[in-house]
């Protein structure tokens, strides 16, 4: 089991910039993959970055160039840095996990308002 908690989200005018921070828990030794996700009220969850333990990371399109992921391995801990962030952005984020063993672990999210 891999337990996931979030934090970094609050109230950012739209230009502006957060930082994400995500903690790993539990069976830390056998995650693969980490990234985030971001829920729109009313929409579906959607997967912004992927990062895998070599480093190499992907991007949804409407946060190429302006989010970018990293890990501290060492505290297993995640990060999003969000830069020039835009209205549409506003949304709940959250962090997952993927082990070697095929499961999937999700953290409950936390809130990013964007004001325009």
């Amino acid at each position: 089991q891999v337990q996931l908690a979030e934090s970094g989200g609050g109230l950012v005018q739209a230009g502006g910039s957060l930082r994400l921070s995500c903690v790993a828990s539990g069976s830390v030794s056998n995650i693969n993959v980490m990234g985030w996700y971001r829920q729109i009220p009313g929409k579906q969850r959607e997967s912004v970055a992927t990062q895998y333990n070599n480093g190499f990371a992907t991007y949804d399109d409407s946060v190429k160039g302006r989010f970018t992921a990293s890990r501290d391995n060492a505290k297993n801990t995640a990060f999003l840095q969000m830069n020039s962030l835009k209205a549409e952005d506003t949304a709940v984020y959250g962090c997952y996990a993927r082990t070697t063993g095929g499961s999937s672990y999700w953290g409950q999210g936390t809130r990013v308002t964007v004001s325009s």
